[in-house]
């Protein structure tokens, strides 16, 4: 399922084939947390600017429209119109975000909806279950991502925990994936790390799950308060204990120098709701660092985003135009916006994996280092 074609030191570069396609490695997922992208994208919009996967949340659409709902149409690929592969989230993230509205048992999770309030519970099979329904070509294990710092005591109990919810859930996908009429019956799973900032605990997690010969690995709980600096160290302390033949992904991370750095530490997969956030306020991607549409030095700029990039915005729209689309309130703004960021996005991963097959990695790290 996955190939690892190539290194230059610790950067890799790769394939892993699923049920809708081979995905490129590094790869940067493009986060449609309810089934589409927020700035007015189409699934053809994803193909246009590069997207080689598409995340989605199993929370959000569970509590809406509801992934019964979706498995009856078809499941998320032909709800969404979306013909490439698929990674769902279990929702974890989300669910543990609501701090003061979930409850925590060795069965699951209790908590009230973020839409209605309504109570709901959900365990690790239900979470695959969700994710069967979906049909996602990838389901995250349920897990609890903890909130930085914590104490040791508490992250030992959880990630214990989180081993035992893994087991739980690679025996409901097999039961899953074995049913009759499933959606995609080769739905993989991949196991998350947790241990917050325990070194010793982050290692020996590690080595737990890597014992269950999953078809993939998640570096989670991380990018959620500790220092750069911190990340850093602790992926690359967790990294020397995955797989080299499954691939690895870096949860919710990042900036594009937080993804260079995470490629020259071994990680594969990447994820961020960071490029269409920024872009539906402004703030967009060049590859002379970042720039704000918002400020007066644009308003007459007839230039585009950026003269280096060929995406469809700069290929047609100026600066002006897309600040005098922000400072009048019209959607297209965030759409343009989007675009590019996403485009700019996915250009970068494959400047990065054709680096890593050139040998010139390096040069390209320093090249993203140096943006302002």
């Amino acid at each position: 399922m996955f190939k690892l074609l190539c290194k230059q030191g610790r950067a890799r570069r790769g394939e892993i084939t699923v049920n809708h396609g081979v995905v490129q490695t590094p790869v940067f997922m493009n986060v449609a947390t309810q089934a589409a992208i927020k700035g007015a994208l189409s699934s053809q919009d994803l193909t246009d600017v590069g997207c080689l996967v598409a995340l989605s949340n199993a929370y959000h659409l569970h509590i809406r429209p509801g992934d019964e709902l979706i498995r009856s149409l078809g499941g998320l690929h032909r709800f969404m119109a979306w013909s490439g592969p698929v990674l769902t989230d279990s929702g974890g993230f989300q669910i543990f975000s609501l701090a003061g509205r979930r409850k925590i048992t060795e069965e699951g999770v209790a908590f009230q909806s973020h839409v209605d309030g309504r109570k709901i519970f959900m365990s690790p099979e239900d979470s695959v279950r969700i994710q069967s329904n979906l049909g996602s070509d990838i389901a995250m294990a349920l897990d609890e991502c903890m909130k930085i710092p914590t104490p040791r005591d508490y992250a030992q109990h959880s990630c214990d925990r989180t081993l035992r919810w893994l087991l739980r859930c690679k025996e409901e996908l097999e039961r899953q994936n074995r049913a009759p009429n499933v959606v995609n019956p080769g739905q993989m799973l991949f196991g998350i790390n947790q241990g917050a900032l325990f070194e010793d605990i982050r290692v020996a997690h590690m080595k737990q799950i890597a014992e269950l010969d999953l078809p993939g690995y998640a570096i989670g709980g991380l990018a959620v308060g500790e220092t750069t600096r911190q990340m850093y160290n602790m992926i690359g302390i967790v990294e020397e204990h995955m797989p080299e033949d499954r691939p690895r992904y870096l949860m919710g991370v990042g900036t594009p120098q937080n993804i260079v750095e995470a490629v020259a530490l071994g990680i594969d997969f990447f994820d961020c709701v960071m490029p269409a956030r920024n872009g539906r306020h402004g703030h967009l991607y060049t590859w002379n660092g970042r720039i704000n549409l918002n400020n007066e030095v644009h308003s007459c700029d007839n230039a585009p985003i950026d003269g280096n990039c060929c995406c469809p915005v700069c290929q047609t729209y100026s600066r002006a135009y897309i600040r005098h689309l922000f400072r009048a309130g019209e959607m297209l703004a965030k759409r343009l916006a989007v675009l590019h960021n996403l485009f700019f996005y996915n250009t970068l991963m494959e400047r990065i994996r054709d680096a890593i097959e050139k040998n010139e990695f390096d040069a390209l790290r320093r090249q993203v280092n140096s943006f302002s």
